[in-house]
């Protein structure tokens, strides 16, 4: 579990999906299992507020990302309690849970991007950006660039090349630079085969 303060009263938690199992949580029963998905993420932000030297009182507005091949985004918002102001350990926490429609990998060379693109391109696959930020190059797929493969098979496969990224299509569009956009696996194909 990887902590990061954003703000005085916004903060974010990583998991990766080992991170999760060793909780005793599956990313199936994220959609089942409420009680205990609840108390699980209890324990988080108790041990989250630990680490980052800040009380959780009142309502936490907590927002949930599954991302494809990451784990867990999780963003918590501190909000100032209504009128439980003589309850000092109150804590509620208002959950939303999405899943992310796209699949991010990290690559320390720009030559492991052309193989996994090559690779991606032999199993039919035409789609996604290449960014390049902070001395990394990040590959993005989107759901559909994938739609007609096994998502372990993809992740597989990206796995020998890259890491997986908690890095944004956001914060990569903003702060980063684009390198190949939206045919990224046909472009390496033409250009590196």
């Amino acid at each position: 579990m990887r902590v990061e303060r954003m703000t005085n009263e916004k903060f974010k938690i990583f998991l990766t999906f080992d991170d999760l199992l060793d909780r005793g949580l599956s990313k199936e029963e994220l959609w089942s299992d409420l009680p205990r998905v609840h108390r699980i993420f209890s324990d988080m932000m108790y041990d989250a507020g630990i680490e980052l030297g800040v009380e959780l009182t009142g309502v936490l507005l907590v927002q949930v990302y599954l991302l494809q091949a990451q784990g867990m985004l999780i963003v918590v918002t501190k909000t100032e309690p209504t009128d439980m102001e003589d309850e000092e350990d109150y804590m509620e926490m208002k959950v939303t849970l999405d899943e992310s429609k796209e699949m991010m990998f990290s690559f320390e060379d720009f030559e492991h991007v052309i193989q996994a693109g090559i690779h991606l391109h032999k199993l039919g696959v035409t789609g996604g950006n290449v960014y390049y930020y902070n001395d990394y190059y990040y590959m993005l797929l989107m759901d559909e660039d994938i739609i007609h493969l096994d998502i372990d098979q993809v992740i597989a496969l990206l796995s020998e090349f890259a890491s997986a990224s908690s890095a944004t299509s956001y914060r990569l569009a903003e702060y980063g630079k684009q390198i190949m956009k939206d045919n990224a696996c046909g472009t390496i194909k033409n250009y590196f085969s």
